[in-house]
């Protein structure tokens, strides 16, 4: 590959995961489609960098399980759903002036919400730690 695409795949996936970073905070911008873009950049220019954002501990579990289809945890669904609210409703109530700004960004808050409750619900599997103790049951006394 030539050197110059490569360097560009990289910092564009760099960028990407910026974003999606900055998209964990921000409602209105998206994490998701950021961090798996950030991933096909990587997984075409290098290794060590795909290799880095698959196993980072902040975001490497959140997207392999969202590349596998295994989707998300219900807790980060409702956290997301919650502060994506919050931020829209304020913003609808507060900052925006125009009706129709108003409504684009409830429509915004209801595709996301939408969205987000049709991904599958990813719900790991206990560990041998966690699973329940099965005790004998005592012998009856005849």
């Amino acid at each position: 590959m030539n050197r110059v695409v490569k360097t560009l795949l990289i910092a564009c996936g760099t960028l990407c995961v910026a974003l999606g970073i900055l998209g964990m905070f921000v409602p209105i911008l998206p994490t998701t489609p950021f961090l798996l873009l950030a991933s096909i950049c990587y997984a075409r220019s290098s290794e060590r960098f795909l290799r880095w954002l698959l196993t980072n501990r902040w975001c490497g579990e959140y997207i392999r399980n969202y590349r596998e289809g295994r989707g998300i945890p219900l807790k980060q669904k409702v956290i997301t759903i919650i502060l994506l609210w919050a931020t829209i409703g304020y913003s609808a109530w507060f900052v925006a002036s125009a009706w129709w700004i108003k409504v684009l960004l409830l429509g915004v808050a209801v595709g996301v919400t939408i969205h987000l409750i049709r991904v599958k619900t990813y719900r790991p599997e206990p560990r041998n730690s966690e699973l329940p103790r099965i005790y004998p049951l005592p012998e009856d006394p005849d």
